[in-house]
C-alpha cells in the first residue's frame, strides 16, 4: 500500500499506538469479507484493535459506552444506517470516530471526503485531522446527514437489505422511480422562528450534512460544520413534474427551481395532519410533530487533511 504524499509529511492526530474500538456491521453490503482485510490495514498503521460486533445495530452504542475508558478512538465500518446507530455512544463518550466506509451509500463519507477505497480510509483514520461536526436531531434521535419525510420514507420502506446487498446503489434508483410514480402530496405546516408556512408537499427533507440517498445533495454549497440546518420542501402536484427537477435534485441545485421551497436555519417545527414517519440517516426512527435542530461541533471525526 502506497502512502499519498500527506502521509509522509503529516503528523498523526492520534499516538501511533492508540488503542481502537472496531465496530463492523457484518450484515452491510462490503461488511463481512472486508473485516480482515480493514483488520490487517490497521494493525500495519499502528492501531491496537479490539473487535465487537452485533447481530443487532441498535447496540453499538451500548458497546461503545462498555468501552469509553478502555480505548481512545472508535472505527465503525458500515453504512450511514450503522453510523447513525453509534452516534448515540459518540456524543456520551466524545471518543473520535475513524470511518470505514462499507455501504452501499456512504453518504456521510462522501460528504467528509473519505473515498471508498478501505486503504485510503485506514490511512485517513491514521493521518487525518481531527475535525468537530454538527448533527442534526430530530424528537431526541441524532442525526448525520438528513432527516426527511415523504418520498425518502416510501423508499426506505420498500428497500429491503437483500435489493441493496445485491443491486447496490441501483436498487435506490429503481426503487425511487417507482415510488416517484406512485407519489400523492401530503399537508404540512412548517414553523421557523417567527414564521409559518403552510405546504402541500411530496418530500420535506432537513439536512445536516451535504449528501443523502446516494450522493443527491441538500444544498450544493451545504457543509456539516456550517452550524445550520437546510430544509427543502418539493411542492408539486403531478409525479411527472419531478422529472425535469431530477438533476437539480442530484446536484443541490433545486432549491432554485420555483416549485422547490428552500429555508435555512438553527430550529425548525413541522406538523401535519396525522403522524408521518421520519427517515434519520436511512431509517425511520420517529413521527410528526417533530422539532428539529442543529448540535453544533457535536462530535469529533477523522477527516482528510484540508
Amino acid at each position: 500500500m502506497e502512502e499519498d504524499n500527506w502521509t509522509q509529511t503529516q503528523q498523526r492526530s492520534l499516538p501511533v499506538n492508540s488503542r481502537a474500538l472496531l465496530l463492523v456491521n457484518r450484515h452491510a453490503r462490503q461488511g463481512e469479507k472486508r473485516l480482515i482485510e480493514a483488520t490487517y490495514y490497521l494493525e500495519k498503521l499502528g492501531f491496537k484493535l479490539t473487535e465487537e460486533s452485533t447481530e443487532n445495530p441498535k447496540h453499538l452504542s451500548d458497546i461503545i459506552r462498555r468501552y469509553q475508558h478502555k480505548v481512545d478512538l472508535v472505527i465503525v465500518g458500515g453504512g450511514d444506517g450503522t453510523l447513525n446507530a453509534a452516534v448515540d455512544g459518540l456524543v456520551e463518550t466524545q471518543l473520535p470516530l475513524g470511518i470505514l466506509p462499507l455501504g452501499t451509500a456512504n453518504d456521510l463519507a462522501r460528504t467528509l471526503a473519505i473515498p471508498n477505497s478501505l486503504a485510503e480510509a485506514c490511512q485517513i483514520i491514521a493521518y487525518g485531522e481531527l475535525r468537530r461536526v454538527d448533527l442534526g436531531w430530530v424528537n431526541g434521535k441524532h442525526f448525520f446527514n438528513v432527516a426527511s419525510m415523504g418520498l425518502s420514507v416510501k423508499i426506505t420502506q420498500k428497500l429491503t437489505k437483500e435489493m441493496k446487498r445485491r443491486w447496490g446503489i441501483f436498487a435506490y434508483i429503481a426503487t425511487a422511480l417507482q415510488v416517484i410514480w406512485e407519489s400523492r402530496p401530503f399537508s404540512a405546516e412548517i414553523k421557523m422562528k417567527d414564521q409559518s408556512f403552510r405546504v402541500k408537499t411530496v418530500q420535506i427533507a432537513v439536512g445536516n450534512g451535504r449528501y443523502y440517498g446516494g450522493g443527491m445533495a441538500v444544498v450544493h454549497d451545504a457543509t456539516i460544520d456550517d452550524q445550520r440546518l437546510d430544509l427543502y420542501s418539493l411542492e408539486i402536484e403531478h409525479w411527472w413534474q419531478i422529472i425535469p427537477l431530477l438533476p437539480a435534485i442530484r446536484q443541490g441545485r433545486h432549491i432554485r427551481w420555483r416549485s422547490v421551497r428552500a429555508l435555512q436555519g438553527q430550529k425548525f417545527e413541522i406538523s401535519t395532519r396525522k403522524p408521518r414517519p421520519i427517515n434519520t440517516d436511512g431509517e425511520i426512527t420517529t413521527y410528526t410533530p417533530a422539532t428539529f435542530q442543529v448540535i453544533p461541533k457535536a462530535i469529533t471525526v477523522l477527516v482528510p487533511p484540508i
